[in-house]
């Protein structure tokens, strides 16, 4: 609490400082590339559920698109973001948004220990990112 006072009555100097801190200096452009290789690795398994198998052809071309697209975004986002921190977003993160995709769209059952895992995946990703990870 008294850190977000600070922040709020500090003259913009600690909110650069941190946001520079976060987002690994003034290039934000890997954790875009980082971003848009969890949304299509996430679009990417939703088209391998729809595939049913790889028996249906248009979702599994946009299974392997995706995926290729995934890995793309990744390898540039590791330039800059350390590996264990990037990995463990990615997979995390990716794993969060797949299991939301499940419950909301193909009606999957939701748990009290679903949730939790889900929340711990979250937690250890926050975690990750706030001890560093760019180079």
């Amino acid at each position: 609490m008294a850190l977000m006072l600070a922040v709020l009555l500090d003259s913009g100097n600690m909110q650069r400082e941190l946001a520079n801190q976060w987002l690994g200096g003034n290039n934000v452009m890997h954790w875009v590339y980082l971003t848009l290789a969890i949304l299509a690795e996430v679009a990417g398994t939703t088209c391998m559920k729809l595939s049913e198998g790889f028996t249906k052809l248009t979702p599994s071309v946009l299974m392997w698109l995706c995926y290729g697209v995934c890995f793309y975004f990744l390898a540039l986002a590791l330039k800059v973001v350390d590996v264990s921190v990037a990995y463990a977003i990615w997979s995390g993160v990716g794993t969060a948004l797949i299991a939301t995709v499940g419950v909301l769209y193909f009606r999957e059952p939701v748990s009290l220990l679903k949730l939790v895992g889900i929340a711990a995946i979250v937690g250890g990703v926050v975690a990750l990112n706030v001890s560093g990870g760019t180079h």
